[in-house]
This record gives C-alpha cells, sequence and structure tokens, in this order.
C-alpha cells in the first residue's frame, strides 16, 4: 500500500501537564530516547507464563502498579515510543495507558494510535510521549493481511531543518514486514533527520532493513542490544534507528520487569543546524 493510497489521520498531541522550559540537554544538544513493547502493563518471567499466566492478559491485575515502575524509569528520557499500549479496555481497568504513563512521567506531551480492539476485553495501540510539542502528528495504518498494525508519525519544527519521528510495530511474519518496511521507506523518504523506534520484530543487522537503509538516511546500527525474552534476552528485534547526521553516543537495553520485552534507549545528539527542538 503506498503512502499515497494509506488512510491518514491528523492525531492531536494531547498537553498531559504545563510544557517545561528547555532543559540542559537540549542547550547541548543532546536527547535522550526510550522504545518499549509494554504489553499492557504485564509482565511474563518464563515462557511457559503466556499459558499459565493467560487469564493476566485479559484482566488489570497488577498492571497499574507495573506502570508506575515504568514511569519511574521513563522519566530521565525526552522522547518515549511505546508499542502494546492499551488504550481503555477490560484488561487495563479501562485506562489509557499511554495517557497514564505521560501524567506519572510529567510528560508535558501524548498522543496515541489505537491500532487493534478486540470487543471491550482488549485494545493494543502505539505511544508517544514527547517533553516539547510536535507541529504535526500523523496516524498511518500499516499494510499487512490482517490489519491492525500502525505507524504513529510526528514531525518537531520545519522544513529541511524538522525532525520525524516514527513510532511503529511490526508483524510477526517477513512477508508482511517486507511490504510495511517499503511503506516506512516511503513516509521517512530520503528526510536528513530521521528517528524510527518501535518493535520491529527482525534484526537491524540482517537483510531485511536493507530497504530502510538504502531507500532513507537512516543508518544501520553498530551494536543492537538484546530485548527480547526480557527474563533472557537473545534477540534484537527492537530498535532506535536514526539517520546519519544524528550522532548516536550509546544505545542499551534497560533491565526492567514489565513486558515480555526489555526497553531500548539511546542517547543521541543532533545536529547543529537542527533547531526544532531549541526554538
Amino acid at each position: 500500500m503506498p503512502v499515497s493510497d494509506a488512510l491518514v489521520s491528523l492525531v492531536r498531541m494531547t498537553p498531559s501537564a504545563p510544557a517545561a522550559a528547555a532543559d540542559t540537554r537540549a542547550a547541548e544538544r543532546r536527547l535522550h530516547l526510550l522504545s518499549c513493547n509494554i504489553l499492557a502493563g504485564g509482565s511474563v518471567r518464563r515462557y511457559r507464563d503466556y499459558v499459565t499466566h493467560s487469564w493476566k492478559q485479559v484482566l488489570p491485575t497488577g498492571k497499574r502498579a507495573n506502570l508506575d515502575g515504568l514511569a519511574r524509569v521513563i522519566g530521565d528520557f525526552d522522547l518515549v515510543g511505546l508499542q502494546e499500549a492499551d488504550a481503555g479496555s477490560l484488561r487495563s481497568g479501562f485506562l489509557n495507558q499511554t495517557q497514564y504513563l505521560a501524567e506519572a512521567a510529567d510528560f508535558p506531551y501524548w498522543s496515541h494510535q489505537p491500532n487493534r480492539r478486540v470487543s471491550r476485553l482488549a485494545t493494543s495501540s502505539n505511544g508517544l510521549l514527547a517533553r516539547w510539542q510536535p507541529d504535526e502528528v500523523l496516524d498511518y495504518p500499516l499494510p499487512g493481511r490482517i490489519p491492525g498494525r500502525g505507524a504513529l508519525w510526528a514531525r518537531f519544527g520545519s522544513g529541511a531543518d524538522a525532525l520525524v519521528v516514527l513510532v511503529a510495530h511490526l508483524s510477526l511474519g517477513p512477508a508482511a514486514r517486507a511490504r510495511q518496511l517499503a511503506f516506512l521507506a516511503e513516509l521517512i523518504g530520503q528526510h536528513p533527520n530521521a528517528v524510527l523506534m518501535g518493535d520491529l520484530n527482525t534484526s537491524a543487522q540482517g537483510k531485511e532493513l536493507d530497504l530502510l537503509y538504502t531507500r532513507t538516511s537512516l543508518v544501520r546500527p553498530k551494536e543492537s542490544p538484546a530485548t527480547f525474552p526480557s527474563w533472557r534476552p537473545t534477540r534484537a528485534i527492537d530498535h532506535i534507528l536514526v539517520s546519519d547526521s544524528i550522532e548516536v553516543e550509546r544505545r542499551w537495553a534497560l533491565p526492567h520487569p514489565v513486558s515480555d520485552h526489555l526497553p531500548i534507549a539511546a542517547s543521541v545528539r543532533w545536529p547543529k543546524s537542527l533547531r526544532a527542538l531549541t526554538a
């Protein structure tokens, strides 16, 4: 599905608290990024939990306490991308988890993109928490045989100096991922300052992402911390990818008991020409 045929919608970036003045990190052109598949606030500590604790996936038991713990971690970051955040259903106690995390961690702005709803039992969405107000936020459905995947697109600033941030959660199947990666490549294009973060369900070093690296300004990372499964991570499938104009000082996985994925973090420096976050 080409971008021109996508059902794109404008997403409101909701203020959750008064916006704070630019902090020291902005003055130093440093940005702290985090991406996390939060499994709707659930926790898994071994493979058999998927079966023996399956009832927890449809009930809110323990999820708010897990989110409170996560909020204490994400408060140190500037932009946070969420995947598998519940938008308000039975399994979350009808709580919009993106909004809850934004308010608990004192993020001035948040937005979410509900992608899949199973009656009143469960919803799944991407989310973005930000210290700065974006100039535009868009909601794109991703192509796939089974609907329910999406990309949340945000722009900070305008023109060539803008920063474009995408949050996405890709399919498990390689054929669907290939179509989704082609779609993301079209969304990003040759924009010089771009960030893609999310659960991509594939390695950043493999051939699947070559299409992104050849068609966009994104570059292959030098290191890819393992994030899955959270209790003994062996697979690097959660990523923060940036354009070659953005210097990555460090990438690392954060140990945390929420979800079956570890959050992935990155500390980056943006180019002097990029004024989107300091204006």
